[in-house]
């Protein structure tokens, strides 16, 4: 049994394409498997995790749980909130008593959050303070979007809001809690292959096409997951159908 049935554990993070709205849909639509008296759940392209968590927190039945993504910051994010959650709390903390001590639309409010993102972008910066950052700016950005550009540098502009919830502590534990029993890959898709078995829930939430080149939100890394990318996932699935 992998968590406590009183444990509420929420996506963390805004994210384009998040499914928070569409959980009772994808409820309806599970695999047999969830009800077996074990099972294993990956998801190869995490993001902010909703299916993850609300998995966790309704099927105790999961033996093991693997997540995954290509984004290296967003994955060590999730390691260092597994790992030492108090450390980027502290951060998080100062981070949002000092932006918040600036007046709305003012210039010393916009000159933090641009030195915030220069600082993420700096390959100097530390990983667990380069998390703090992740969360910062994914609060404070025009619409939670995390966009890199062809350099892999994120470049959001920041975001219109007066009094922006930085910081929620109780749910940054509870996400620590339901991590440690999750394992975390970063990289490829492919690389779960080695953990998939007749018992295991698959849930792939891969970036979209986009129905224009102006309405395009799947540069979450440097590379775009064009068609060939969409085919080769394709062809990934057949391989995983293989599997007996």
């Amino acid at each position: 049994m992998l968590f406590e049935k009183n444990l509420q554990v929420k996506p963390f993070l805004k994210w384009a394409g998040g499914k928070t709205q569409l959980i009772s849909h994808i409820a309806k639509r599970l695999p047999d498997i969830v009800n077996s008296n074990s099972f294993t759940f990956i998801e190869p392209f995490v993001g902010s995790g909703a299916v993850l968590f609300w998995m966790l927190g309704n099927f105790k039945n999961i033996e093991v749980a693997i997540i995954n993504d290509a984004n290296k910051d967003l994955i060590n994010l999730y390691r260092i909130l597994k790992k030492d959650p108090y450390s980027l709390i502290n951060l998080l903390n100062e981070l949002e008593s000092e932006f918040l001590s600036f007046e709305h639309k003012s210039e010393k409010r916009k000159s933090f959050y641009y030195q915030i993102r220069d600082a993420f972008n700096d390959e100097n910066t530390p990983v667990d303070v380069k998390s703090a950052y992740f969360i910062f700016l994914n609060k404070t950005c025009f619409n939670g979007l995390f966009r890199v550009n062809s350099k892999n540098k994120f470049n959001v502009p920041m975001g219109d809001y007066k009094s922006p919830s930085i910081l929620n502590k109780d749910n940054l534990l509870s996400v620590s809690e339901a991590l440690q029993k999750v394992e975390i890959l970063s990289g490829d898709y492919t690389q779960i292959l080695p953990y998939c078995n007749p018992t295991t829930f698959i849930y792939f939430d891969p970036p979209y096409k986009p129905i224009s080149e102006t309405s395009s939100f799947n540069s979450y890394g440097k590379d775009i997951f064009d068609d060939a990318e969409q085919i080769r996932l394709k062809e990934f699935c057949d391989t995983l159908d293989d599997i007996d």
